[in-house]
């Protein structure tokens, strides 16, 4: 499995780590990496399939990409603590892993994380209240459907999509329906863009394939949920933090690289002031 540390040699004892987890069909963090400071250790790896790791069909859930990336860390004698940053898609990627290696894990940082918890009766409500054809839980399935095609995709995005895409078929999210509460001495970080301006390539997808989506209304109804869901998560955990970021991008660590990586810094020094 490809992957590329940062400042490893620069890591004291009992210090985190940075685990970097891409959204769906890979992607670099590398805007980040020149603004955190030397002392701070990292490694981003690329999930089956995308850029240089080869493709593993014996990965289809979610569980076992999680599983897949501990072993490397193990693998590579990485001890830890992790603190996991997920971006999109990452975002539900590093709850599960904190859900499966609560002990290993001292902090996590969403950008603009995908709403993995929305349930199918507030899926349903938005799209009706939004005056929309198309849901949020729609959508998503929608977007792997189209990366796991396009012919504009790398050969990994359409691996790692067709993974998602069937992991999702079986259910929204469906195992992450039933994991125990954040470790409560895990800081969590939760960025959120909201209020979005409406992109070109959001309306242009809309028109192709007639999705009737009322965007400003669709994304008042989802974001006021995601961000629900997302302070519920990190409500009793110290250190931690909401983060919302009106007419952001959603990729946010390009748009603000410095905000995210102070962000990043801060649950960092969470851990070492313990």
């Amino acid at each position: 499995m490809a992957y590329k540390t940062s400042n490893l040699a620069n890591r004291k004892a009992g210090e985190p780590i940075l685990v970097f987890e891409a959204g769906l069909g890979g992607g670099t963090f590398d805007p980040i990496l020149p603004l955190l400071p030397n002392h701070i250790a990292s490694i981003q790896y690329e999930r089956s399939g995308i850029g240089s790791s080869e493709p593993d069909s014996r990965i289809v859930t979610d569980s076992q990409v999680v599983a897949r990336l501990h072993g490397l860390l193990q693998t590579l004698a990485i001890q830890p603590p992790y603190l996991l940053v997920g971006h999109s898609m990452g975002g539900p990627y590093i709850r599960l892993f904190a859900a499966q290696y609560p002990d290993e894990v001292c902090g996590l940082v969403f950008s603009d994380p995908t709403d993995f918890m929305l349930t199918d009766q507030e899926d349903e409500h938005a799209k009706v209240v939004s005056q929309s054809k198309t849901s949020y839980q729609q959508i998503t399935k929608i977007i792997m459907e189209q990366m796991s095609k396009n012919k504009n995709s790398s050969a990994g995005a359409h691996i790692d999509a067709a993974r998602a895409l069937t992991s999702i078929s079986k259910g929204y999210f469906h195992e992450y329906r039933k994991l125990p509460p954040l470790k409560k001495e895990i800081a969590a970080t939760v960025i959120i863009s909201y209020n979005k301006n409406i992109e070109l390539p959001d309306e242009e997808l809309d028109r192709k394939l007639n999705l009737g989506i009322n965007f400003k209304a669709w994304w008042k109804e989802y974001d006021e949920l995601r961000i629900q869901h997302y302070a519920a998560l990190l409500k009793d955990n110290d250190h931690s933090m909401l983060v919302l970021l009106p007419k952001y991008s959603h990729g946010i660590y390009y748009q603000n690289p410095q905000l995210v990586a102070k962000l990043i810094q801060d649950n960092f020094n969470s851990y070492k002031k313990e």
